[in-house]
């Protein structure tokens, strides 16, 4: 089902006319005549087959009963107004939906292609983005960045009573590039040893080795699946989404000789960066990833979005893309899971099983970690984390 527009499409990278995303690449157009127009108009139209799996696509998830945000917001009108839509990429609404369609047990079912799909489609974005952020308006602007005072936090658990670990973790795309399903083989090596190269230059603590997935020995896949650092070939959500094409080709795993700071290559998003250590001390894991981002960034130029902030493939981690989250230990609280999600809802943290969404906690350790990653500055997000299980732990211990 993949939209073979997006080979076809992989010249106009530079082009993206969206003022939203890169506004200087629009600069680089030149003046529109009657016969480029006229050649414009004939490959924007999406091809006949495409509108038939699209059609059939649309009555089965009107059929289901799914439950995803694709379906509540995926009225007729709405279907209407965007199946003859495409990007400068080349990516139809059937790029979009493709696996909401497929997976009809979806929570959100729907992936952006490339950054412009946003704004193309954005009349089927623009509310699922506002159902799942809490709110977040067509109309609102996300802040810009801003990691805060790293120093106003601190160890919330320094007796290694409640806390077993510790993560922070972020999401970027690299500008100039789609997302996975319109990359070519060749664009995955490209950005693999853009990235293999910029992680090199890192210094200090954050210094370490990148492990391409393609032709790795068995003795290091060992080793990075016992750390729990090996990322698999996506589940059947991605790989309904076209987002595992060529695998393993120009992915990879970066890591520091103390295995508190890794980088994934081209699984979910471009680039998955990510700090994390045993404990409780959110202060040292948060300064590594702002370290780290900071750096990085000086090197590679990250795909940003007036008003939605970093463009990711996934809707739900758009914006500062952060996701902080400890593994902890509640046992009394557990054992009271209504005043467990209460407290966690007032501070908009989400609970899950200690392996993540749709696990059981297991020994009582659950993965705790902030809800909001939109409409909200990024050491904002990281706060409400560190307030709610502050106060998470100030609870069990006073039962």
């Amino acid at each position: 089902m993949f939209s073979k527009a997006c080979e076809v499409y992989q010249s106009n990278v530079a082009n993206v006319v969206d003022k939203g995303v890169n506004p200087s690449h629009s600069e680089r157009r030149s003046v529109p005549c009657s016969e480029c127009d006229g050649a414009r108009k004939a490959a924007a139209m999406v091809d006949a087959a495409t509108i038939e799996k699209l059609e059939a696509g649309f009555s089965k998830l009107q059929a289901s009963d799914s439950k995803s945000l694709l379906k509540k917001y995926l009225t007729k009108e709405v279907f209407d107004a965007l199946k003859n839509k495409k990007t400068s990429f080349g990516s139809t609404l059937l790029d979009c939906i493709q696996s909401g369609v497929e997976n009809l047990d979806s929570g959100v079912g729907i992936y952006a292609p490339d950054a412009e799909a946003y704004s193309v489609f954005s009349d089927l974005f623009d509310p699922i983005i506002e159902d799942y952020h809490n709110g977040f308006k067509k109309t609102d602007k996300h802040p810009p960045k801003n990691w805060g005072d790293v120093e106003t936090l601190g160890n919330l658990d320094p007796e290694n009573e409640f806390i077993v670990s510790t993560r922070v973790r972020c999401g970027r795309s690299l500008e100039g590039y789609p997302f996975n399903p319109c990359l070519t083989e060749a664009q995955y090596k490209e950005m693999e040893e853009k990235v293999s190269s910029t992680l090199s230059g890192l210094e200090g603590e954050l210094k370490g080795t990148f492990f391409p997935l393609t032709g790795m020995s068995k003795e290091t896949q060992q080793q990075l699946i016992d750390d729990h650092f090996l990322f698999k070939e996506g589940d059947r959500f991605l790989q309904a989404a076209n987002a595992c094409r060529f695998w393993p080709s120009g992915r990879g795993i970066y890591h520091n000789e103390n295995k508190t700071f890794l980088v994934w290559c081209n699984e979910e998003d471009h680039l998955r960066i990510i700090s994390m250590q045993m404990g409780g001390d959110l202060k040292q894991v948060y300064k590594r990833l702002v370290t780290a981002v900071n750096d990085v960034e000086k090197r590679i130029p990250f795909s940003h979005h007036d008003r939605l902030g970093f463009l990711t493939f996934c809707p739900t981690n758009l914006g500062t893309t952060v996701r902080a989250s400890v593994h902890i230990k509640l046992p009394k609280l557990a054992a009271d899971k209504a005043k467990l999600e209460e407290v966690a809802s007032k501070y908009h943290l989400q609970v899950r099983g200690t392996r993540g969404e749709h696990t059981e906690a297991e020994g009582g350790v659950y993965d705790i970690s902030n809800k909001r990653r939109m409409g909200l500055t990024e050491y904002d997000a990281v706060k409400e984390m560190y307030d709610g299980i502050a106060e998470l732990i100030k609870i069990e211990k006073s039962l």
